[in-house]
């Protein structure tokens, strides 16, 4: 008989402005939904439940490419049906691909009976991060299956560590555009200066140590990027006065969530986040740019499952 469960896999932050591709954090919103399905086929069918075209063939897919790698693992006659609804759209900066790769892995996971550690389900999730950016990297789907924030130490082999943190108030605002994570990539420099090297070494020792130490101020003075943002800054309308109307509305820092457009700032409390989201919403309406804005907190269990 199938097995169907029901997950809803949270947005994500990257990078958290100085740790590129190290760090990441988990957002209550958005979410996407997810219902997978166990069945006796030894194939992946992929199915829109919004009418959002989303990729038929599995190794295209961010939510398939895993689910046939752990198919290629189990070596037997299992498969899977995924229906997926999705509220958070790719090339948002929100960790759209890593929501649909950590909730299909999760899914599958439980469906299995939980035969795969947190470490082994981000390992097949990747697979999926790869289809979307041609690039294996867990920034987004380790927060996504553990929650809170988490240090991606190393990835070859995979060593994930779980960070705690102080409370902290999100604010997101995501202008409807779209930035593609394989194009934000392209225009990263391939060499950096070591000073800049140096610096953003410090930053990310800073806020890990701000973060673990419950020390807003570090945590402030550590949120700097000197080697990612002033290049992929360019691609979003409003950044610049962006981050400085919130650093004035209060916010401890923030920048460029994921790849981009969304930009997210981090605040003590709920406040300072909503007096940041009114800064962040007369931006873009003054430039006449659609967006969607979240207020939110750091996502602390993670996925949410039902069956």
């Amino acid at each position: 008989m199938n097995k169907t469960i029901k997950v809803y896999p949270p947005g994500t932050v990257a990078n958290l402005v100085c740790g590129f591709d190290v760090l990441g954090l988990c957002l209550h919103q958005p979410t996407d939904e997810m219902e997978v399905t166990l069945t006796n086929n030894k194939q992946v069918i992929i199915k829109s439940a919004d009418g959002y075209a989303l990729p038929s063939d599995p190794a295209l897919n961010t939510a398939g490419a895993p689910l046939l790698e752990i198919m290629q693992q189990l070596n037997n006659d299992t498969g899977f049906e995924v229906l997926i609804k999705k509220n958070i759209k790719p090339g948002s900066g929100v960790g759209s691909s890593a929501a649909s790769a950590a909730g299909a892995v999760i899914a599958a996971n439980h469906l299995l009976g939980n035969i795969f550690s947190k470490e082994e389900q981000v390992s097949f999730a990747m697979f999926g991060e790869k289809v979307a950016s041609g690039v294996k990297h867990a920034d987004n789907v380790a927060p996504c299956i553990y929650g809170g924030i988490t240090l991606i130490r190393g990835i070859f082999p995979l060593d994930i560590v779980s960070i705690p943190a102080p409370e902290l108030w999100v604010t997101l605002v995501h202008p409807q555009i779209e930035v593609k994570t394989s194009d934000a990539r392209q225009i990263l420099r391939k060499q950096v200066l070591l000073k800049d090297a140096i610096k953003q070494w410090g930053n990310i020792a800073g806020l890990v140590a701000g973060l673990m130490k419950n020390d807003y101020g570090l945590i402030s003075r550590s949120l700097e990027d000197v080697i990612i943002e002033p290049v992929r800054s360019i691609l979003i309308p409003g950044f610049d006065e962006v981050k400085k109307k919130s650093l004035v509305a209060g916010a401890l820092g923030g920048g460029i969530s994921g790849s981009g457009p969304s930009v997210f700032m981090l605040s003590k409390n709920e406040a300072t986040a909503l007096a940041v989201k009114k800064e962040m919403n007369d931006v873009y309406n003054s430039i006449g740019l659609e967006h969607h804005l979240y207020v939110t907190r750091v996502n602390e269990e993670g996925m949410r499952v039902e069956w």
